[in-house]
């Protein structure tokens, strides 16, 4: 007996011990690898990319660097130095491809209207007879006044000292309708170009009202399938995950069809006599938020149905049987067992409503485009990458944003509990 006690507690019994444990957590870290990789390459590093690119401003500091350096002690008020026009003169001089003037002159055009042209016509002219080099800084800027007449414009040249740093926080500024003034302090935009908070604002309000369609149309449904049997529910939930299987091209066609003024939708409520004429069900908010809501109805049934399933039918009943009115009963006791299913439901339809872009782009109109829209116009139209991942950032901020008040929320509610 005391043979086997002071085994236990040998030294080598400990190593052995640890050694077990070691390998494992190593088959553990092992099997998790290939997925923690994945995530990697696939989720944070482009989310990563995206917050980069959003505060990255790489066209004026890496075009105009001299220009730059020239500008760094002028005071944005009085006319920049001869020298900083030579220094323009000689860093589109140096440029070795017209898409770097390209780039260079959209991102200026973006802040100043009419720098594309000034920029694009300076820069073909030192590439043929406007030669900085063994000019003084004064014939420079004589030349370039003469060549454009827009070079006395201080526009022009507060967009290049604006942006002469690689580094810039105009991008998200702008995302929320913020801006740097001339001194370089915070200030709102002009109310005629504050529109990304109103955007910001009906991307809400369109994700409010459809998790608030998908809970009133699934929690019946949900409630319904936890009181049938095993066999039967599985049945009725593989009409509940059909939309899964069908692409989301398609189901918008399909509602495209449905909702049209000679459409099903239209043509049963005037032979019911609902109606005296059709309706206009498209291009609207209102065709927008019933595809959106037949789309991620799924997602919102699925969390209350596992959260249904695991609250006892007895409570109901006990409750009734105690003296309770049915009603009364289901929304005292039944309801708050249901919350966390409807928690997780709502946060997720949310969070997925408020990325849709092309639901929205195909049903609605112009006054009920999200925020995605506007992402895909920068990226796809505008080629303003640095503005499109600005509003992504802002998207993602409000998702986390979220996603922490539902988990402070659902804390409080456990400790309560």
């Amino acid at each position: 007996m005391t043979t086997a006690a002071a085994a236990l507690g040998s030294p080598e019994l400990a190593r052995t011990l640890q050694r077990v444990e070691s390998r494992r957590r190593f088959v553990a870290i092992a099997l998790t690898l290939p997925l923690l990789l994945f995530l990697l390459a696939t989720f944070l590093v482009p989310i990563g990319a995206l917050l980069v690119r959003a505060i990255e401003n790489p066209e004026v500091a890496a075009s105009l660097g001299r220009t730059g350096q020239a500008l760094a002690s002028w005071d944005r008020r009085s006319e920049p130095p001869a020298a900083a026009f030579a220094a323009v003169a000689a860093d589109l001089a140096a440029l070795d491809e017209g898409a770097q003037a390209g780039a260079l002159a959209r991102r200026l055009n973006t802040e100043a209207a009419g720098a594309r042209s000034l920029i694009m016509s300076t820069y073909r002219a030192t590439q043929a007879d406007l030669k900085p080099a063994g000019q003084t800084p004064e014939q420079v800027r004589e030349a370039m006044l003469a060549l454009d007449a827009r070079w006395a414009d201080l526009k022009y040249w507060n967009a290049i000292a604006k942006n002469a740093s690689r580094w810039t926080p105009d991008y998200l500024l702008t995302a929320v309708d913020l801006k740097r003034g001339v001194d370089g302090g915070i200030e709102k935009v002009a109310p005629d170009q504050a529109v990304f908070g109103a955007i910001l604002l009906r991307t809400f309000n369109i994700s409010a009202i459809v998790t608030l369609c998908c809970l009133l149309l699934g929690y019946p449904l949900a409630y319904w399938l936890s009181t049938l049997s095993a066999r039967q529910a599985n049945v009725l939930m593989i009409l509940v995950l059909v939309p899964f299987w069908t692409s989301i091209l398609v189901r918008v066609a399909a509602w495209i069809v449905l909702l049209q003024r000679e459409g099903l939708v239209n043509k049963a409520l005037l032979s019911l006599n609902v109606i005296a004429e059709p309706l206009t069900l498209l291009f609207n908010r209102t065709g927008v938020i019933i595809s959106m809501t037949h789309i991620l109805l799924p997602f919102m049934i699925l969390p209350l149905y596992s959260v249904m399933k695991s609250v006892p039918p007895t409570y109901l009943r006990a409750a009734v049987s105690l003296g309770s009115p049915p009603l009364s009963a289901f929304f005292r006791v039944y309801v708050p067992q249901t919350y966390p299913g409807i928690g997780a439901g709502a946060l997720l339809v949310f969070i997925l409503s408020i990325g849709y872009y092309v639901t929205p782009a195909l049903l609605g109109g112009a006054d009920d485009q999200m925020l995605s829209y506007y992402i895909a116009q920068y990226t796809n139209v505008d080629v303003n990458w640095g503005m499109a991942c600005a509003l992504g950032a802002v998207l993602l901020g409000a998702t986390l944003i979220l996603y922490a008040v539902y988990r402070r929320v659902v804390k409080s509610e456990l400790s309560l509990g």
